[in-house]
């Protein structure tokens, strides 16, 4: 309970603005047409989008006419328990990675700006933290910064990072941290990929070959591919998440910058369109703000309610 308290506490002090906003509208007044209006506006400006908008309206108006309520903030917990049936009816929603195999690889993919090798060297600082022998590979090898930004991240956390020159291919920086890992008994890999645009088939490709070599080297194949989504864009992520997922098996989503988005209806839009479990959410710059995302946390703490239990 601890853990998910913290999230609770992150979630707060990242102060999104959506949150508070919807919140409000759940006051001691009574409903009326305003407050259906409110509502609706509120979810769709929060990019939770217009289709999921309309069902858990209309839901929450049959549930205030079979329980004869009629003040708004008596439907707030109402409207939690929607929110939150609708996150957990994903598989895996929240769910820690599952990192059985060993070696462990765990993909990172996106477009470009997503935060991916942010992401990679704050979850490789996590599990080393958890007492997991961690390496890192650059298979970001189109941009030399994202190599170098690997590296920063691998000596500040004291992981072993496996690298190539500029240019290389990247099923080859990967198979080559395979083999270090199997010789030096890592538990876990992360492979950082070039961000790429998902209109670029030849890219999408690579993401294919570099599943191949990891399947041909390990049965079990990667043990996640998780695409790194950026908040701040919204909706507009939703068509490259889904294009991606033709190229390889995602596993989950890790929802980055949600600190600095007003979208945070973002979640929901994820779970009702993609069908996709969030793994994690970013919740600021520092390690510990990489946070497990926790579905009815994340609602109770959205909609300050407090679990009846």
């Amino acid at each position: 309970m601890s853990f998910f308290k913290n999230f609770a506490e992150k979630l707060k002090n990242a102060g999104n603005k959506w949150t508070q906003s919807v919140s409000n509208i759940f006051s001691d007044d009574p409903v009326t047409d305003d407050f259906w209006d409110e509502l609706e506006e509120s979810l769709i400006l929060g990019d939770v989008g217009v289709d999921t908008t309309e069902e858990l309206i209309t839901e929450l108006k049959r549930i205030m006419v079979e329980r004869r309520i009629t003040k708004r903030g008596e439907l707030k917990a109402e409207f939690a328990g929607l929110l939150v049936s609708r996150l957990e009816a994903v598989p895996k929603m929240g769910a820690p990675l599952d990192l059985s195999a060993k070696p462990s690889v765990i993909i990172m993919i996106g477009v470009n700006g997503s935060g991916k090798t942010t992401t990679s060297g704050k979850l490789a600082s996590q599990l080393k933290g958890e007492g997991k022998r961690v390496i890192m590979a650059a298979a970001d090898t189109f941009r030399a910064a994202a190599i170098e930004q690997l590296k920063a991240w691998g000596g500040r956390a004291g992981v072993r990072v496996v690298a190539q020159a500029p240019e290389s291919d990247p099923a080859a920086v990967v198979y080559d941290s395979i083999m270090a890992a199997k010789a030096s008994g890592a538990d876990v890999i992360i492979a950082d990929t070039a961000g790429r645009l998902h209109t670029k088939s030849n890219l999408m490709e690579e993401l294919s070959k570099i599943a191949r070599v990891i399947k041909r080297e390990i049965p079990e194949g990667p043990a996640e591919v998780l695409i790194v989504l950026d908040a701040v864009t919204g909706q507009n992520g939703f068509i490259q998440a889904e294009t991606f997922a033709k190229a390889m098996p995602v596993t989950g989503v890790v929802l980055t910058k949600f600190d600095n988005t007003s979208k945070g209806g973002i979640v929901i839009a994820i779970a009702d369109r993609l069908k996709m479990p969030i793994r994690y959410v970013g919740l600021g710059e520092g390690v510990d703000d990489l946070q497990l995302f926790e579905p009815k946390t994340f609602v109770e703490t959205l909609l300050d309610v407090r679990d009846a239990e």
